[in-house]
């Protein structure tokens, strides 16, 4: 009888290339904020204070979802600039209908990207000035 052979080892085959997932990452959060008016009559958006928009990051005309902690309403609109200082977050148009003067929320942005970078999140008061930085490492 003649021994068996053993079995061939065939080369590992080269394992395709997974492509990058691209997932949606939170950019940047405002929260607590309090609406200090909602305007039915305006054209859409959210007019926000710069020196707010600045801290955390967000461009007049960039998407974001506004979070209504007072009634749970979810939003998304996009951001304009309103007086420096003012303290403003105004919900502008239709979104008026869901987001009212007084009401609290929380503005964030996205970003798409590979992995997760560090957001810029900050906590403000009742009249939306800024108390700290959020860090939840």
């Amino acid at each position: 009888m003649t021994p068996a052979r053993p079995p061939a080892t065939l080369p590992a085959l080269p394992r395709p290339r997974q492509p990058s997932t691209v997932r949606q990452f939170l950019r940047a959060k405002i929260h607590k904020a309090t609406v200090t008016d909602a305007d039915l009559a305006y054209i859409g958006s959210v007019t926000l204070d710069p020196e707010l928009m600045e801290r955390v990051g967000l461009e007049q005309y960039e998407k974001v979802l506004i979070v209504d902690n007072t009634n749970g309403a979810r939003l998304e609109t996009y951001a304009l600039t309103g007086e420096r200082g003012s303290g403003e977050v105004c919900i502008n148009g239709a979104a008026a209908h869901l987001v009212s003067r007084g009401d609290e929320v929380i503005i964030m942005a996205f970003e798409y990207a590979d992995a997760p970078g560090k957001p810029r999140q900050i906590l403000v008061d009742e009249n939306n000035r800024f108390v700290r930085e959020i860090d939840h490492e």
